[in-house]
């Protein structure tokens, strides 16, 4: 963290501007440092300023309506995360509202109804959960008609004036339905016209062709289209996407007259690359921009909320920040820790990362892994890639329907779980739903060969985790399908919990 301080320091000498934030700066005290602070600062998993000591968000639970604050562990720290636990214990809770840490007030709530949606509904709480800086804490995980929204805010641009954003999102966690964005929209939930918007999007929908690659890509979202250049195409052949990183930076700076830039970078390390930086778009109304002030979470100016998206943490800011305050940030959210090892493995605790491991005699250097989506048994060993070993790890998470039960999260899918559907295991996103829920659910029991664990469905109680010709079933001992197969059947449902591939 003194690094950054230096970094933003050295930068920002003998050029007029503030000199740098004290030891310790988190992205607004940065930004308030190079003299463009934030006019909105929301997180679900830390705070935004090293003085911050308020509360991150709000949830509310099923069982009785009642509603609850989530805080901090200490001022200028992580969330805690346990308080949402105990509060959300043996019900669900969604997320009603996210608190905007500047002294704006610019708070987020479920969004309403608008020109291309009815009113959206809350997320689900305990869908994202991640670990940052060494704690389990969670983010927002949208799914279609989810999205959060303020009409009514506090200093944010208007009518060309200057402002720049970024949000920590998922490259894992995307789809090509509009619109996934953070920022500066319409005040009346209605599209009212180009250069009406100013907002991140992220996600794999190309409005102007050509786009390179397969994304997901960091856009403009500047009303009316999706913005990689001034003409709304990409003129970069080298911006491919960020492919699947589960956690990514996406920025977006406009001066509101003549010119944006769009930026991007790995969450967990490295710098920032700049995707564009160029004039406002040629089309009539961008140049100078129309900013009506709103502040939209998740769908498009007009409510359009057919997209997917992960979002952590994000800011917006009066004026355009410099490149080097943009980088400071980085090298700040770099530092935070996303995605580390949990500190605990080769258990079934709640929080351990493990990899499961076949104890049939056939297949005993075989793992439980996704591939393509798909629940699969591979071979993997020290010599294995990088991703395979990602593939085969897993987080245990309490069981999202019955917390005496466990789930299973990817460890490089942040939000999506190992589940079944038609008794076929997949990846998948965390949806919220009851049924989603039941089929994520597995319960542990002392192997059914006599050595290792056995996990019952949470639904199907007489069906087992089991491997069969190499796909992964849940499999009752004896039946009409292929997979009930009686023989062998004790020895491939029952799994040792091993010391994960991908710690």
């Amino acid at each position: 963290m003194l690094a950054v301080c230096a970094t933003v320091a050295a930068l920002l000498l003998g050029t007029g501007a503030p000199q740098a934030a004290a030891a310790g700066s988190l992205p607004c005290d940065v930004y308030a440092a190079a003299g463009t602070p934030c006019v909105a600062a929301h997180s679900l998993v830390r705070a935004l300023y090293s003085s911050y000591d308020g509360s991150l968000y709000q949830v509310r639970r099923a069982s009785d309506g009642a509603t609850k604050d989530i805080g901090l562990l200490a001022a200028g720290g992580y969330a805690n995360a346990a308080a949402q636990d105990s509060f959300c214990s043996g019900t669900t809770c969604i997320i009603t509202k996210i608190y905007d840490q500047s002294a704006r007030h610019n708070d987020l709530t479920v969004e309403g109804a608008g020109g291309a949606g009815k009113a959206d509904v809350g997320a689900p709480a305990d869908a994202l959960a991640v670990t940052v800086g060494g704690h389990q804490v969670y983010g927002l995980e949208i799914s279609a008609g989810m999205g959060y929204r303020n009409d009514s805010t506090s200093g944010v641009a208007t009518n060309g004036a200057a402002e720049g954003m970024y949000m920590v999102t998922s490259g894992t966690h995307v789809n090509g339905s509009c619109c996934f964005d953070y920022g500066n929209a319409e005040t009346n939930n209605k599209d009212t016209g180009n250069g009406h918007m100013d907002a991140i999007n992220f996600g794999t929908e190309c409005w102007f062709s050509p786009c390179y690659g397969q994304g997901p890509w960091v856009q403009a979202d500047l009303e009316n289209g999706l913005f990689q250049s001034d003409a709304g195409y990409s003129k970069n052949t080298s911006n491919t996407g960020t492919g699947a990183m589960p956690f990514v930076t996406a920025l977006l700076k406009n001066n509101g007259q003549d010119h944006f830039a769009l930026k991007y970078g790995n969450a967990q390390s490295g710098g920032l690359t700049t995707t564009y930086s160029g004039g406002e778009p040629t089309a009539g109304g961008y140049s100078p921009m129309h900013q009506e002030g709103a502040i939209v979470l998740g769908t498009g100016g007009d409510n359009s909320n057919g997209s997917i998206g992960s979002f952590f943490e994000g800011v917006m800011t009066s004026g355009i920040p410099t490149d080097a305050a943009d980088n400071a940030v980085q090298a700040d959210i770099v530092s935070a820790g996303y995605g580390g090892a949990t500190g605990s493995t080769g258990t079934l605790n709640a929080g351990s990362e493990i990899s499961l491991r076949a104890t049939t005699s056939c297949c005993t250097s075989d793992y439980v892994r996704h591939q393509a989506n798909a629940g699969v048994l591979s071979s993997i060993t020290s010599s294995s890639s990088s991703l395979d070993k990602n593939d085969a790890t897993w987080i245990v998470r309490k069981g999202l329907a019955d917390s005496s039960c466990v789930s299973f999260e990817s460890r490089n899918y942040p939000g999506d779980y190992l589940r079944h559907y038609d008794y076929k295991l997949y990846r998948q996103a965390m949806d919220g739903t009851a049924q989603f829920r039941a089929d994520a659910t597995f319960c542990p029991q002392t192997g059914k060969s006599g050595t290792g664990t056995s996990f019952a469905s949470y639904n199907y109680p007489t069906r087992y985790l089991r491997h069969y010709d190499y796909n992964l079933y849940m499999a009752s001992d004896g039946g009409s399908n292929d997979f009930d197969s009686a023989t062998s059947w004790t020895d491939d449902v029952s799994w040792a919990v091993s010391s994960p591939w991908a710690p």
